[in-house]
């Protein structure tokens, strides 16, 4: 059940009979059902008609139905006719600093079209001398996602911004790029913009795991060989492609050199992924980091810092000797002793 259709299904709910539990949302709508199981991420509702599964983000309280007729009468509601809201800050730990912003609550599905003009200045491309990638910007101040892979090994980072001003874009190169964190494992790396004169970036926000669908529409937007803000178009093939031990998103959008730490997106706005590569041999198979990975990263980020006093991290993991080579070192070590050397 996609996160959206719920919020629709609250007016239908409101002229139902009380199941057990009033569920009170953090922006002041409610559902009213029996409350078949809660968990650490998520509670699952009966409403009578259809079983509904609300993210823990979005809850702020589960109160017995006779206590939630006692709530003052000024509360509202959610309703259709309730404009789109703003994007909601995704939930963080105390004292954590809010680095990227959850999905919109009520939003509806938009053409490609109007997405990318609203999206578009937030994608960016991320150039190094060995190079280029894109990335996507998570918030105003600056922070960012791309792929490991399109920063190993450098130290010279600029990224390139498309502005919006006066209703046309003004390219901008912001060349003090610093590394905040990497997990080469999983190909993640977070950038911050720290260019004195910057101004509020754009930003996207990032989907819930379990809003995506096998056969979902999505597009991707980046510089696959260099050709900066193009849109390819697909749907996801599968969420679960097993590659290496880690789980991937394969979609039909096209993924090319370039496209790599670029952000793949739903029909409402919502990164579902980040693309990292395709199979070179066919058409129609690229790849995505799916965006649990991606909060997964984000959250616990301190586990992934890069310091710059310390320029082997991340880790890397020497090979270990071949058995071959362990007894032939052994037998040139005896051969030697024997003959006096």
């Amino acid at each position: 059940m996609l996160i959206r259709s719920w919020i629709l299904i609250l007016v239908l709910a409101s002229g139902l009979p009380a199941l057990g539990e009033v569920i009170l949302l953090r922006d002041k709508a409610t559902v009213t059902g029996k409350v078949l199981a809660e968990k650490k991420d998520q509670v699952v509702v009966d409403i009578g008609y259809t079983v509904l599964t609300i993210p823990r983000s979005q809850i702020a309280k589960i109160v017995p139905d006779d206590a939630a007729r006692e709530t003052p009468k000024n509360t509202r509601t959610q309703t259709r006719r309730d404009p789109p809201r703003e994007p909601l800050p995704a939930v963080a730990a105390e004292g954590e600093t809010q680095l990227f912003q959850g999905p919109r609550i009520g939003t509806a599905e938009r053409s490609v079209r109007e997405l990318v003009n609203q999206l578009g200045e937030a994608v960016v491309q991320v150039r190094t001398p060995g190079g280029l990638g894109s990335g996507f910007i998570l918030n105003e101040e600056g922070y960012l996602i791309t792929n490991f892979h399109v920063i190993e090994g450098e130290t010279q980072i600029s990224i390139e911004v498309y502005h919006m001003k006066n209703g046309q874009l003004d390219r901008r190169v912001y060349k003090q790029v610093r590394i905040v964190a990497m997990n080469k494992f999983q190909d993640l790396t977070l950038l911050k913009i720290d260019d004195r004169e910057s101004p509020k970036f754009a930003r996207v926000p990032l989907a819930e795991a379990d809003a995506l669908a096998v056969g979902e529409r999505v597009f991707a937007i980046g510089s696959p060989l260099g050709l900066e803000r193009t849109v390819t178009e697909g749907i996801v093939s599968t969420k679960t492609r097993l590659i290496q031990g880690e789980l991937y998103l394969q979609t039909t959008a096209q993924i090319n050199p370039g496209n790599s730490g670029g952000p793949l997106f739903n029909l409402h706005g919502e990164v579902v992924g980040v693309t990292n590569m395709k199979l070179a041999f066919g058409e129609g198979l690229g790849f995505a980091i799916p965006v649990e990975a991606v909060r997964y990263f984000l959250k616990h980020r301190d586990a992934f810092a890069y310091d710059n006093d310390n320029p082997s991290t991340p880790y890397r993991y020497l090979e270990p000797p071949s058995r071959l080579k362990s007894r032939f070192d052994q037998e040139t070590s005896t051969n030697a002793a024997t003959s006096g050397r």
